[in-house]
């Protein structure tokens, strides 16, 4: 009888942790928000162009708002019946915010204004309360299903699109493998920069965990998931750029990956800035051509 009793109030204290432990997974991000729209004072001070402006649309999974930033070229306005080429650009660090990376518009306008590249879309997502990872420990935390499967559907729906190719730098670098691994049939180009590979090694190496507190799915990380695409028939399919600063922490991981890109036979090209440091804005000013015209080269010609 003791045993038994022994036995039923273990088992009620499993119920009860499970139960905390389902209470903890629930509770939202503290300060992460779905939508945010672009402020006056950082659209003055960055001399953002025209052309970009805030979107939103209602998520299916979440019933709520999901904001992003998009870039749309003079053209898109002025050549209603014409459709463009859509780049997606992932924002680094955490928590996830579209307005992250649109200091970047200025540039792609500069660079479509000199004719170096196509009149192109460029799109500023939101990754999520973990930035480009489906994190279910937070409410609302599927950054990567939200942007595969309403984000780019939403695109498609609402603007005049063509193919997409996806970018990202630090974190939008990890997001940007992970996903062009997982979905290449997505896009026509990827080119993840400056990504945290360190991290996601250590990710890989402690079954998922990148830290005490965050831990992710076993095998959802950049390794594993390269060692699996490495298997498909058509891993030479999806044309892929790494682009670094020589001086960005993140260098020697970059280097790390390139090197098992090469060792699994995953065609790629690298660009590098000599001498920039950890960095998608100084990126672009010293190498931002060249990046931009890596998915033109894949983009049908207007």
């Amino acid at each position: 009888m003791r045993s038994a009793t022994v036995f039923v109030a273990l088992f009620l204290f499993a119920l009860l942790f499970s139960g905390a432990l389902a209470e903890e997974a629930a509770k939202p991000h503290p300060t992460h928000q779905w939508s945010n729209e672009i402020p006056d004072s950082k659209r003055k001070n960055l001399n953002l162009p025209d052309g970009l402006v805030h979107g939103e649309f209602e998520s299916s999974s979440m019933k709520l708002p999901v904001g992003y930033a998009i870039y749309l070229p003079e053209a898109y306005q002025d050549e209603t019946e014409r459709s463009f080429p859509v780049v997606l650009h992932l924002h680094g660090g955490r928590p996830g915010d579209e307005t992250k990376s649109i200091r970047l518009a200025p540039l792609i306008d500069d660079a479509i204004k000199r004719g170096v590249i196509q009149p192109t879309i460029y799109v500023f997502p939101n990754g999520g309360p973990m930035s480009w990872y489906d994190y279910p420990q937070f409410v609302n935390g599927s950054g990567e299903t939200v942007l595969i499967e309403e984000l780019i559907p939403h695109l498609k729906k609402t603007y005049r699109t063509r193919e997409f190719a996806i970018e990202g730098f630090s974190q939008g670098g990890r997001g940007t493998t992970r996903i062009m691994l997982k979905h290449p049939e997505l896009f026509v180009s990827a080119a993840p920069g400056g990504s945290g590979y360190a991290p996601e090694k250590r990710v890989q190496e402690n079954d998922g965990a990148e830290s005490e507190k965050v831990v992710f799915a076993s095998g959802y990380n950049t390794w594993d998931l390269l060692d699996e695409y490495a298997k498909r028939a058509d891993k030479d399919a999806l044309p892929i750029l790494l682009w670094v600063g020589t001086k960005g922490f993140n260098y020697p991981g970059n280097q790390e990956y390139a090197a098992r890109l090469k060792e699994l036979g995953v065609p790629f090209e690298w660009i590098e800035g000599e001498g920039v440091d950890h960095s998608a804005y100084r990126m672009y000013e010293s190498q931002g051509d060249a990046i931009m015209q890596f998915h033109q080269r894949f983009f049908a010609k207007p």
